[in-house]
């Protein structure tokens, strides 16, 4: 249901938010941060840029929180329907299209933690176009290669057995690069930069623990 969710959500993102289609469907206010958390502002590293935009719908329909900025990466909270998720976020540092200059929605990277559903840390990645059905695509990483499945414009990892390795590879690389082909045959690479995303994920772990 999240992956549905998140695939639904994406698909109206612009670069300033939400699009009209998709606020109407939601009926949710854009997100905001929490007001300037003391506790937050001690324990999250200097943000290096604003916090990615984020639909509303995001958490199931409920209003997502920022709860910490760390580097490119922010740590959002909501509670949908009484359960609470918590998820990492963060815009790609750079993006590249073969042929250049084609047009895209927002790329976004996100770890999820689902406590009601017993998820942890999930890796998806929203593209910002429509992928090339029944393709395949890939996220490298501290110099390792993870097979995804695609969705719509959604990636996931296609050995669920090998999330954790990756994850942990994550916290501990710079950059995360992920390339996909559109279903018009356009080749895209994005990289992620990484920095911040540990502190992000030890933040949604405490904060998803309540």
């Amino acid at each position: 249901m999240w992956r549905v969710l998140i695939l639904a959500l994406m698909t109206g993102v612009t670069a300033c938010g939400i699009t009209d289609s998709a606020r109407a469907q939601t009926a949710q206010p854009a997100p905001k941060a929490a007001a300037k958390p003391a506790a937050a502002a001690k324990t999250a590293a200097k943000p290096e840029s604003k916090p990615a935009a984020v639909p509303a719908a995001v958490a199931g329909g409920a209003e997502p929180t920022l709860i910490g900025q760390f580097g490119t990466w922010g740590a959002y909270s909501a509670t949908p329907n009484g359960k609470k998720v918590c998820f990492a976020l963060a815009k790609p540092s750079s993006s590249k299209t073969n042929p250049p200059n084609r047009p895209r929605d927002p790329a976004y990277a996100f770890v999820s933690t689902r406590p009601a559903e017993k998820v942890n840390n999930e890796v998806s990645v929203m593209i910002g176009y429509a992928l090339k059905p029944g393709s395949e695509s890939s996220v490298e990483v501290g110099g390792a290669a993870f097979a995804m499945y695609t969705q719509g414009d959604g990636l996931w990892i296609k050995n669920a057995a090998e999330e954790e390795r990756m994850v942990e590879t994550m916290r501990k690389s710079a950059d995360l690069v992920v390339k996909g082909v559109s279903a018009k045959g356009t080749e895209t690479t994005d990289t992620f930069s990484l920095k911040g995303l540990a502190q992000a994920l030890d933040r949604i772990s405490q904060d998803c623990r309540r």
